[in-house]
Formats: structure tokens, sequence, C-alpha cells
């Protein structure tokens, strides 16, 4: 993001594409996909696919007018709304991203999480050069294949725990091989198998990776911390009592967790950690 222009590169089978959008005077989100300079004219359907990644990601066509006539008058997330109406929860492009980024982010300050992430992206995503804006380096997240062919030690040098590495290499191999899809609800109980893949994690790529408005990844350390706060238990809340505090906004759970957690964190640092609990 560099003066007001997303621009990221997406890998698309063996094309690649440069995306952007940016937000004009009139509020409207203009798009833009262009091809990298590496790899000219590419298809135009692949062009209308990174489109559609991008507006997925930044949840452009999301209607929330039945969330918001629900919940306005909520004495919890009716401010949120009123003060914020436009916020949508910070999507990945594919559900192979929410995932992997998601393991990253067990357990550790959000901050190092995300210089793991950049390592993870200048050691192993590819690069091209942006034609729009013109002259900027852009990079993917590298996809599963390469994450795959990885070894635990490499991952290791980026700052990911062993656990974590493990955890890695093994949900990439099952989604290079074809074995599970993150996108598919139906693949997520061969995904849980896999030794620090939990409910949280599950959880982060329902919301973040498929635009789930119901996940609600209740064992953030975020989540737990305001709920303590917000019913006044003055204690961190388990994961149990973060469920039961947002049941009542079923099935829009997850939605209604990142109103309440964008409004009410001032003061109280609720996205300092993430959590997971895999056992």
């Amino acid at each position: 993001m560099r003066a007001g222009v997303f621009s990221r590169l997406l890998c698309l089978g063996s094309e690649r594409v440069v995306v952007a959008a940016w937000q004009r005077r009139g509020g409207e989100v203009a798009l833009r996909a262009t091809a990298s300079p590496d790899r000219p004219n590419p298809p135009r359907e692949t062009l209308e696919v990174a489109i559609e990644r991008v507006r997925f990601a930044l949840a452009v066509d999301d209607d929330l007018t039945e969330f918001h006539r629900a919940f306005r008058t909520d004495p919890l997330i009716g401010p949120a709304i009123s003060r914020r109406p436009w916020h949508r929860p910070r999507r990945r492009p594919f559900a192979w991203e929410a995932l992997a980024w998601s393991i990253t982010m067990q357990l550790i300050e959000s901050g190092r999480a995300a210089e793991i992430q950049r390592r993870l992206v200048r050691r192993w995503g590819e690069t091209a050069t942006s034609p729009f804006p013109p002259g900027w380096r852009v990079r993917s997240v590298p996809d599963p294949a390469t994450m795959a062919a990885r070894s635990p030690a490499e991952l290791a040098s980026a700052d990911l725990s062993a656990g974590r590495s493990l955890a890695m290499i093994k949900v990439a191999r099952e989604v290079a091989g074809g074995r599970a899809d993150p996108a598919n609800p139906a693949d997520d109980p061969r995904l849980r198998r896999i030794r620090e893949i939990g409910p949280w994690t599950m959880q982060c790529l329902g919301l973040y990776g498929r635009g789930e408005p119901d996940s609600l990844p209740a064992g953030d350390l975020g989540y737990v911390k305001l709920v303590g706060r917000l019913a006044g238990l003055r204690r961190r809340a388990t994961v149990e009592e973060v469920e039961e505090y947002f049941a009542p906004y079923a099935p829009f759970r997850g939605l209604a967790g990142e109103f309440a957690l964008r409004h009410y964190h001032a003061g109280m640092s609720v996205r300092s950690f993430s959590s997971e609990t895999s056992v």
C-alpha cells in the first residue's frame, strides 16, 4: 500500500498478474489487473479472475444490509456500525493464503507474525515490476507447491517455530497434492488431522479465506480480553465464554466480532497476540 494504492502480484496457474486498487474521491473503488511484464498477454479470463479475487479480498461486493438492520440498535454492535458502517474484515485473495498466514500467527505477537510473513514473501514469493503504478516491485505469497518443497529448517530460519514449520509444510503438501482445498469446508477434517491445526486456525480460514460471516476466531487473545472486559469478568474470558457472548449474533458472529474489536480496542491492546487450541 503506497500513496493510497494497494498493489500486489497474483499467481494464477502459470500466469502472473499485477493487481491494483484505490478509492476515488467519490468513494468508488477502482480496480485494475495488468499482465506482469515478465509474462505478457495473459488470457482475458485470467485478468477477470484476478479482479474477482481482489474484489473478494477487499469485500467490495459484500452487502451488509441485513447485518446492519439486525444490529444497528444493539447496545454492543450498534455504536460500531454507526461509526464505521463501511468496515470489512481484511481477507486474503486465496483461502490458501489465509490458512498459511493463520499458521504464522499462532501464539505469537501480531507484529512478529507480520515479520515472519514478510520473510516468507521475500524469500520464496515471486517478484515482478508493476506497470501500474509504474516501477513498483510487487510480490506474491508463496504458493502451496513452493512451501511444500521447503524443509523445517528453512522455515525455522524465518522465525517460524518447529511445530508450526512442520504444520505449514504438511498443509502445503496436502493442498499442492490436491488432497485438500482450503476453500472447501468439506476438506476441513483432513486439515484438522494435522497437528497444530486447531479451531482457531480453521475459524480464521473461514472468516479471512472464505468470507464466512459467522466464523468467529474465539480463541484469539483479542476476543478473550475484550469479552473479559465488556462482560465485567475482571479476567480474560475463556473460549467458551467468548463463543457464548457472541452467540446472539449468529449467523454473523465473525462479523460482529470484527466490528466489536475495531470499535472497543481503544485503551487496550486486544490484537497483540493470536491463540490456538489445537489439542
